[in-house]
């Protein structure tokens, strides 16, 4: 039995908390990032992995930073065997990651070296890969740059969104560490390091990316689509409102050079087939469901039903 302790903030750290919770292991300790302000009224909300912790009794502490002592005294004081990391959203120093005395242990959502950084999900999609995976990491000074553990392959599928990866990955992820943790209490683990050739990182996700460029391809855009569901959720302007797109698909290209003769970039070209039809400046993109600022989400019909086509366009 290792003694543990584990530091994750948001929902894709849950389950693997869980599975620790649940597991012959003993958690000695949570850490996971102060509570912040959120929603129309900015009131503070608790973590995630807070919200877990507090539901399985389990000590915690919320460090600003870790960069100093008193800020690492509780970890320190919980004298853990290893610190396990989901997402936990802090650069940990040197200080941390020689605190445990075998070392802090990374679960991570892409297959490393592709996509180092704090959104590998959406980085994924949007370059249109067709497998992603989880890697458990030996952590260092790096950015994700580690040696590897384990890893797990998942493909992605032709309609596959962030939150779908997302739920995916974080099961895999839970799953697979505790088969890692199992091979570590035994001294069974043999580490590689990363392969120098494949490097690619994947940035945190600015809310301004998700505006649509109709310029664009249209197959680009639909994999931005799949990649900002739920968050920050690909959008563009209908009359001057703002309008979210939640499902579309890149049209075939035969139906599309038939359908967007002669059109602009964002024309809107009818309703066929249940999707709204938009032209891009390369392709054309079949919308499935959409979302006005204040409404709910809605079909394609429905949209135009209550709303006049003739001559629109998306900016």
């Amino acid at each position: 039995m290792l003694r543990l302790a584990f530091a994750g903030t948001p929902e894709f750290a849950v389950p693997t908390l869980r599975s620790l919770a649940r597991s012959s292991h003993r958690l000695v300790g949570v850490l996971t990032q102060p509570d912040r302000p959120a929603g129309r009224g900015r009131e503070l909300r608790a973590s995630a992995v807070k919200r877990l912790a507090l539901e399985l009794d389990l000590p915690l502490a919320q460090p600003v930073r870790l960069g100093s002592a008193p800020e690492r005294q509780a970890l320190a004081s919980w004298a853990p065997d290893a610190l396990v990391v989901v997402a936990y959203g802090l650069i940990l120093p040197a200080e941390v990651l020689s605190l445990p005395r075998l070392g802090c242990i990374n679960v991570h959502a892409s297959l490393l070296p592709r996509w180092r950084g704090a959104a590998p999900i959406q980085r994924a999609i949007l370059a249109g890969d067709t497998e992603t995976g989880v890697t458990i990491m030996q952590m260092d000074t790096g950015l994700d740059t580690g040696p590897i553990l384990a890893q797990r392959r998942l493909p992605i599928g032709a309609s596959a969104t962030g939150a779908q990866l997302h739920a995916s990955l974080a099961e895999i992820g839970a799953a697979l560490l505790l088969e890692t943790l199992e091979l570590l209490e035994a001294g069974k683990l043999c580490p590689r390091s990363q392969p120098e050739q494949g490097v690619t990182y994947a940035p945190k996700i600015d809310k301004a990316e998700a505006r649509i460029d109709w310029r664009g391809d249209a197959g680009q855009i639909a994999r931005q689509i799949r990649a900002f569901d739920p968050w920050p959720v690909a959008c563009a302007l209908w009359h001057g409102q703002p309008l979210r797109i939640w499902e579309a698909h890149a049209l075939d290209p035969a139906d599309a050079a038939a359908l967007a003769a002669a059109s602009a970039p964002g024309d809107v070209l009818g309703l066929v087939q249940e999707h709204l039809m938009v032209g891009c400046a390369r392709g054309v993109l079949a919308v499935r469901r959409l979302q006005l600022a204040g409404r709910r989400i809605v079909s394609a019909r429905e949209f135009a039903s209550g709303q006049p086509l003739g001559g629109a366009r998306l900016e």
